[in-house]
């Protein structure tokens, strides 16, 4: 069975970051209590403090999609999305050596 790996990297707003990293540290929990989450970490650029990177791994594009239309991130989104400059999500498929 192959994952879904994605890397999300946001950037917040200069001045913003704190209120930013607060508001993506409340999606760990109930992220991980998805069902097809398997791994939802959360990281801090040490040469930016205002970009942000979750290296998440779920078992389908459908859990990644359920996810993402989920409440505890809708609800964040417009708690904060204000406060983001930008957001990319970068899904990715691990291969395997021949």
């Amino acid at each position: 069975m192959t994952h879904l790996t994605v890397i999300a990297t946001i950037n917040a707003r200069p001045g913003d970051e704190d209120q930013v990293l607060a508001g993506l540290r409340g999606l760990i929990a109930p992220t991980r209590a998805e069902n097809g989450c398997i791994r939802y970490d959360l990281h801090r650029d040490l040469e930016s403090s205002t970009r942000f990177v979750f290296y998440e791994t779920w078992e389908s594009a459908a859990h990644l999609e359920r996810h993402l239309d989920s409440d505890h991130i809708v609800r964040n989104r417009e708690r904060i999305g204000n406060m983001i400059e930008s957001l990319t999500l970068m899904r990715l498929e691990r291969e395997e050596a021949p």
